[in-house]
């Protein structure tokens, strides 16, 4: 609605008309701009004050600084924040210090913008007096005007001694680079080295930030383990209950009575050699049917733990809590004590174990047919790796694959090449996600860092896990029992249409309309072999929602399946607990059922997927610093790297082969001002018209590897940008103020258009998706 300044006797308007106005306004209107924009003089003038108290009073506006009038739920030009921490590409998130969420909902999501150079970068907790830009109704831009509180009242970090005896505390939070002073009366019993929680003293003293110790956290033996930061920074919990404890060591063998016995089935379990729990085992025959011709008997066994973990039981709320295990590259947090995740509920070879088994029957072209789900007692017939099946399979055996290559390997290949004929039929997404691998040796040094090969073998179990999860919805479906769906969204509409943009820039296109994985993979496929095939994955990944627990069927948009589930690792996953006891309950097989009331699966789902979040954090967290580490030693080298993110201060890189992710920040950049494209994912200079992009491969320098907060500095070497690029006060050869001037229009206009972009709306949801 365009309002437009009258003349003459005006008619007053009404409310709608008014709220109407504030609504359509960009920034907040007092009432001087509205007795304009209705040409409202003397009398009405009053009576306008009246109806803004009566529309303020009826909770349709809010009055904010200046006598200025809003909706409610949006935020003042001038407002406190609270720094709540960064999303994937680094950016710092923050939100209103006042907003009750209760009232008003979820709270917009405030971008702030960089901190200049020399001032302390804003980390999680502190607060700032902000100037608010409003981009739409649930995101703003803010700017620092003043920190409040410049550091959180604790931190965590490591204990360092120097030769004199004097204290300090190296923070593990990137976001908190200053080291931190202690006395010697401040380290309570903790020693050189040892990972601390200490609470920050208020103000300064001789210029410097201080500290005094509450709590050593280092456990014996480990004071070089950098997993135990990530832990204790994340909040992981590793203690089990006395309760827990006493129960998981009571547990024995559970007998045969109604289980299928399996004992004599040569199931076998495939993991990686690093691999800690055995929860699932795997077979395969030719389907004897004749009405299933070229089809397959699969069978995939997994751990009962149903059977040992009921509802009630201090297992089950110590379980609960973590939500998941946690993997580390030295050591496992485990959702069960170990008498039950390396004991009872783990399938070692030659040792009998309860299991629920998922019965697959699929045709030649790798449908499913029909299954059968029981409880049984089985009995592994080997221990194998990805690696060594994967060998055997190409000719070279060894004496435990060699007699299984007929029997057991075979089938479970010739299955498994109808399985993924399925798959591609299906049009799963196919995104190229590496992932790093750290070795290390006895003493935890890091030996080496390298990006994990993708063998069939690991397709295989995948494609037998996925069957089983689909099977097992299927069946909760049919029982009418509640299942904990693990869910995956299509792409937001925002989201897809930024990706669009941005593919329109490489000539590709994306169809409007209900998008499919197929049309992704299509799209993939043409950028692969080309200079754009890192950029291209990196960003359909970022244009993906994130899976999610939820008793709440929409389907799983990746995999292409309309119902999924999680069925196949309650070892280490309480959804899958779940699963298995609506499996026990619905279909009558026994004890270790749901119980009588059955749980709230909305609210179990919400915290079950925040748990997972959690947990993947801490493992990206501590591959980072793994990472660091080895690298710590070879600051001043080359290496080879591509732009994995583009913010507005600075580049992050990931060096090739090894994985490890660093920060180009912007003021290192040959010497310009770069307007962030967001929609395109370049930063340009306004004037030399230099232009990085993500997924472009660049040389990069190290100049700083952190072990303690696993951040890393890279700057581009002198050679790739000489100092003519910095002199604007000549014509270049090649160059000239023609094409400087021609350049500059480019980029003013790519600014324009990305101001207007962020004016309709903007992506917000920028978490790394997993599956």
């Amino acid at each position: 609605m365009a309002h437009k300044k009258k003349t003459g006797k005006t008619p007053f308007p009404s409310k709608d008309e008014i709220l109407e106005f504030i609504r359509d306004s960009a920034e907040r209107v007092g009432k001087r701009e509205i007795a304009r924009a209705f040409n409202l003089k003397g009398d009405a003038r009053i009576k306008l004050k009246q109806v803004l108290r009566e529309l303020q009073d009826e909770g349709h506006i809010d009055r904010g600084r200046g006598k200025r009038f809003a909706e409610p739920g949006t935020l003042p030009e001038v407002t406190v924040v609270v720094i709540t921490g960064t999303d994937t590409d680094g950016e710092v998130l923050a939100r209103p210090q006042n907003w009750d969420a209760d009232d008003l909902g979820p709270a917009p999501v405030i971008y702030m913008a960089p901190q200049r150079h020399g001032e302390q970068a804003l980390g999680e907790g502190d607060r700032a007096l902000a100037r608010l830009k409003c981009i739409d109704a649930q995101t703003y831009e803010g700017k620092v005007i003043r920190v409040i509180a410049a550091a959180p009242p604790r931190v965590l970090g490591i204990l360092k001694f120097d030769d004199e005896g004097r204290a300090r505390i190296l923070p593990t939070d990137k976001k908190h680079r200053a080291e931190l002073m202690v006395t010697r009366d401040d380290t309570g019993d903790a020693v050189d080295g040892d990972l601390v929680r200490a609470e920050i003293k208020p103000g300064r003293h001789l210029g410097l930030r201080w500290a005094k110790v509450i709590e050593s956290l280092h456990e014996p033996g480990a004071a070089k383990s950098v997993s135990l930061i990530a832990i204790h920074q994340h909040d992981i919990p590793t203690e089990f209950s006395d309760e827990a404890v006493q129960e998981a060591e009571v547990m024995g063998p559970a007998p045969l009575e109604e289980r299928e016995d399996l004992r004599d089935v040569p199931l076998v379990t495939i993991d990686g050699a690093d691999a800690r729990d055995f929860d699932d085992a795997v077979w395969a025959e030719p389907d004897p049917d004749e009405k299933n011709p070229g089809g397959w008997h699969l069978i995939v066994a997994i751990a009962d733990v149903s059977w040992y973990v009921r509802p009630g039981m201090a297992l089950d709320e110590d379980a609960y809590l973590r939500g998941n295990s946690v993997y580390f590259p030295d050591r496992c947090v485990p959702m069960l004590p170990e008498a039950l995740s390396t004991g009872w509920c783990s399938l070692v070879p030659f040792e009998e174990r309860p299991c629920m088994a998922a019965h697959l029957w699929i045709d030649a072209s790798g449908e499913l047919k029909r299954h059968r789900f029981t409880r049984a007692l089985m009995r592994s017939a080997a221990r194998l790796t990805y690696s060594q099946v994967q060998t055997a399979r190409d000719g070279s055996t060894d004496e435990t694959t060699a007699p299984l290559m007929e029997g057991v390997i075979g089938p479970l290949y010739a299955a498994y090449e109808a399985l993924e004929g399925a798959r591609r039929r299906r049009g799963t997404l196919e995104l190229d996600l590496p992932e790093r691998r750290i070795t290390l040796d006895d003493d935890g040094v890091v030996t080496g860092v390298e990006l994990r090969e993708r063998w069939d073998s690991h397709r295989l179990i995948e494609e037998f896990m996925i069957l089983a999860n689909v099977a097992a919805a299927e069946t909760l479906e049919k029982k009418k029992k509640p299942c904990m769906y693990r869910v995956h969204d299509a792409p937001a509409l925002d989201k897809l249409e930024a990706l669009r943009e941005f593919l329109a820039s490489l000539d590709l296109s994306l169809p409007r309309g209900q998008v499919r994985p197929a049309q992704f993979n299509r799209i993939l496929s043409r950028v692969e072999n080309t200079p754009y095939v890192h950029m291209v994955n990196e960003v359909v990944l970022r244009s993906q929602s994130q899976a999610e627990y939820t008793p709440t069927n929409i389907g799983h948009f990746g995999l292409a399946l309309k119902r999924y589930c999680h069925f196949t690792s309650p070892i280490r996953r309480y959804s899958d607990l779940l699963v298995h006891r609506a499996l026990v309950q619905g279909l009558h097989l026994g004890d270790g059922g749901l119980g009588k009331k059955h749980p709230d699966f909305t609210d179990m789902g919400g915290h079950l997927s925040s748990t997972e979040r959690r947990a993947a954090a801490a493992e990206r967290d501590a591959v980072s610093r793994f990472t660091a580490s080895y690298l710590a030693d070879r600051t001043g080298a080359t290496f080879p790297g591509r732009i994995t993110g583009v913010t507005r201060f600075g580049l992050f890189v990931t060096l090739d082969g090894i994985g490890g992710d660093g920060l180009i920040p912007i003021r290192t950049l040959p010497d310009d001002y770069y307007i962030h494209d967001e929609a395109q994912h370049t930063l340009t200079g306004r004037r030399n018209g230099l232009t990085f992009r993500l997924g472009e491969t660049l040389k990069v320098v190290l100049e700083e590897a952190d072990p303690v907060s696993g951040g890393m500095i890279l700057s581009l070497p002198d050679e790739a940008y000489p100092a003519p690029w910095q002199d604007w006060t000549t014509d270049r050869p090649g160059g000239g103020r023609k094409a400087r001037r021609k350049q500059g229009a480019k980029t003013r206009k790519a600014a324009k258009k990305d101001k207007a972009r962020k004016a309709t709306g903007r992506a917000k949801g920028k978490q790394t998706r997993k599956r």
